[in-house]
């Protein structure tokens, strides 16, 4: 459904450091409060708004065409959107793909989530990268008014991420067992009928491609919630731990999951394998810090290395926090850097089967070259049966 232009603007981003933006809404109508990042991945729009570490995150998009490919219930990485709001700079065009089965708009309105047209992302971006990640207000009324001073003053009294604990915001109500494996043609999604491994996946806010990772690594899939405990975990009795990816401060959600976490790794020889929030999690929990970054790494591009290989990979990242290196005690081992800002990306405890990575190997969206770290993670559980 294409967007005709009104005679006046009908959506307002206002951010803290007074700054307006005005433009054109879509989506659901109100307004919404949240930290304002930036993404600059090509594809992937749907994925990223139902990625749950977008939570507590206005998404501004520095690709143009948002939109053109529709949406559809295939492309969903949680039931419903979790990123506060859209931020785009032409307004969508009617959906061109076989795969649509609803407009952008629509999906977006469907699910109480504001999105704005017609935006200078570029200046948009670079005011994020100068200043850092800014909180914001987005307003979108059909009828044009708006209270500037009070969406300035809604800015201004956003309390930020730094210790929020989304995770508990984001997670599972009650355990649940995954056996969907990745999307492959001409099938598309696939059960796995075979599992050679148990894996237990605590759920800081999972997105459904890390599982369908999992599972087409083998894996038998019990997803419990983020407060789960040592006990709850081995009461499955699983071939290896998977800590998810997940929003908010790692430090906050790491009140309750970093005793959790001690007790997997003292008290058994599991393998244990982190993504993202899971990372830090890891990291938290084997001696070392976590830091607010300034605008954080939010794109399908990004060059990461491992320093144990040489090798370069294009991965996905989504995160606002990183693993402070210089606080990793002895035994612990940094295995990846970002190529962009030098930030931790990996880690493993070693001589045990315990690590975990910033980056997302499941892509969805983005490349793929990262996918061995499943692989990695079902070889270590078969290794220890």
């Amino acid at each position: 459904m294409a967007i005709a232009a009104p005679a006046k603007p009908t959506a307002c981003l206002a951010l803290a450091d007074g700054s307006v933006f005005y433009g054109m809404g879509f989506g659901a109508t109100g307004q919404t409060v949240a930290e304002l990042c930036f993404n600059t991945a090509m594809t992937g729009y749907q994925e990223i708004m139902t990625d749950p570490s977008y939570a507590g995150q206005i998404v501004t998009f520095t690709f143009p065409h948002i939109g053109n490919t529709g949406t559809t219930p295939e492309d969903d990485e949680t039931a419903d959107p979790v990123a506060s709001g859209m931020v785009v700079k032409w307004m969508p065009t009617d959906p061109s793909s076989w795969r649509t089965v609803q407009d952008l708009s629509t999906w977006l309105a469907s699910r109480g989530r504001i999105a704005i047209g017609g935006i200078d992302t570029r200046r948009l971006t670079r005011a994020i990268r100068q200043q850092g990640a800014p909180h914001a207000a987005l307003a979108h009324n059909p009828d044009g008014e708006f209270d500037v001073a009070a969406l300035v003053a809604a800015a201004r009294g956003f309390t930020g991420l730094e210790g929020m604990d989304l995770a508990k915001d984001v997670t599972c109500a009650q355990s649940y067992q995954w056996n969907e494996m990745r999307w492959a043609w001409p099938d598309g999604y696939a059960p796995q009928t075979a599992p050679k491994h148990k894996v237990v996946a605590i759920d800081y806010g999972a997105k459904r491609n890390i599982l369908r990772c999992l599972a087409s690594a083998g894996c038998d899939i019990t997803v419990l919630p983020a407060t789960a405990t040592y006990d709850d975990i081995m009461a499955h009795q699983p071939d290896g731990v998977f800590l998810s990816n997940g929003p908010g401060d790692p430090a906050a959600t790491g009140a309750y999951a970093v005793p959790m976490i001690k007790d997997v790794l003292e008290k058994s020889d599991l393998p244990v394998f982190g993504i993202c929030l899971g990372h830090q999690m890891l990291a938290l929990a084997l001696g070392g810090r976590t830091v607010k970054m300034s605008h954080g790494h939010h794109g399908a591009n990004h060059p990461v290395k491992d320093m144990e290989t040489g090798k370069v990979e294009i991965t996905s990242m989504n995160h606002g926090f990183a693993v402070d290196a210089q606080t990793l005690p002895t035994g612990v081992v940094e295995t990846h850097r970002s190529l962009f800002d030098g930030s931790n990306c990996g880690i493993r405890m070693e001589g045990r089967p315990v690590y975990s990575v910033q980056h997302h190997p499941e892509a969805s969206p983005g490349p793929q070259d990262s996918y061995y770290l499943f692989e990695r993670f079902a070889e270590a559980m078969a290794a220890r049966s």
